[in-house]
């Protein structure tokens, strides 16, 4: 198997499905000769040609457009929006139309879009560059929305994403597009969307995330083993923000009996939020503590010089868990 970054791996999948289907193009802004401002579609208009890999308009609403369009009459379609700040041009399409032909037609016609995408902080850039809002795709019935946090979930569930048959909004952390490498299989193989991942085994806590954020976790795993040994934390990588693994984060919570969520985007109305109702409903007589997040401020993303403090990492993950420890009823 190679080694592949998250980067090399998501190029790896698309020409894994394009070599096996037709039916896919792939087309955004500077998305086929130079291959998307990040590379992740870097040699694939060279080797499936400019009908199948192509450059769009300057124009996310008519990317997005003309991506339903061609889904409804058969083909499926991955379209990229150079950074997620840059997606809200394209909202309707993707709310009001790719959302619903399935519901409007009554199953009669479907609409296998994807639309991928860079987001997150982390890498001081700027502003419209760093958002980290998935929770506003969630919220919309009929999309699906992945978040990938290593190589070999990206492709695999890139390859997954790709057979389905509604729209997904496909979250790429760009802070973590070429921080490590992983090995990962060649050829085909499918991760399931809506299946969180327990990447560790624990019976104190539950610590439950996705994205960049699942590194901050593993480093503050690390540390906190070396200074309090006695804390087993449990940690549960998303993976799909919607629909979300309830039962899997359920179990873990009532093993461990204490939940913290974390993740970058705001606090209010967000991926956390959801999950702590879901508990409540589900498990709140199994909680030892109250349940507890790690989140962004309720701010647009700061500018460089301020964005650290915006930020989540590993210290105040660990700060955050051994708060949670200390509660006594």
């Amino acid at each position: 198997m190679a080694k592949l970054n998250n980067i090399e791996a998501l190029n790896n999948a698309l020409v894994v499905a394009m070599e096996s289907d037709p039916r896919i193009v792939i087309f955004g802004e500077d998305a086929g000769f130079e291959g998307g401002v990040f590379r992740a579609t870097q040699g694939l208009q060279e080797k499936f040609g400019v009908e199948r890999v192509f450059d769009s308009p300057i124009s996310e609403a008519t990317i997005v457009g003309t991506g339903v369009g061609l889904a409804i009459a058969g083909m499926r379609p991955i379209v990229e929006m150079q950074f997620q700040g840059f997606s809200y041009a394209g909202f309707q399409q993707l709310f009001t139309h790719a959302a619903r032909v399935r519901n409007r037609s009554r199953s009669r016609f479907t609409c296998p879009l994807i639309v991928r995408m860079p987001m997150g902080g982390g890498v001081r850039a700027l502003e419209h560059h760093s958002e980290s809002f998935e929770a506003i795709f969630a919220h919309v019935p009929g999309v699906k929305v992945v978040m990938p946090s290593n190589p070999y979930d990206m492709k695999g569930l890139m390859l997954a994403s790709i057979k389905e048959n509604d729209p997904v909004v496909f979250l790429e952390s760009k802070k973590i597009y070429r921080s490590f490498k992983q090995e990962v299989p060649e050829g085909h193989y499918e991760i399931p969307l809506g299946k969180a991942n327990i990447l560790r085994n624990g019976s104190s806590i539950t610590l439950v995330t996705y994205g960049a954020q699942v590194h901050d976790a593993i480093k503050a795993m690390g540390e906190l083993a070396k200074t309090n040994p006695e804390i087993e934390v449990e940690l549960i990588d998303l993976r799909t923000i919607s629909p979300i693994d309830t039962n899997t984060i359920v179990e873990s919570v009532k093993k461990t009996g204490r939940l913290l969520i974390v993740h970058e985007a705001v606090k209010s109305f967000s991926v956390s939020s959801e999950i702590i109702a879901r508990i409540n409903e589900k498990a709140f007589e199994y909680l030892e503590a109250p349940i507890a997040r790690l989140t962004g401020h309720d701010i647009t993303v700061p500018l460089a010089t301020g964005e650290g403090y915006h930020s989540i990492d590993a210290y105040k993950i660990q700060t955050k868990i051994k708060d949670v420890m200390s509660f006594k009823s």
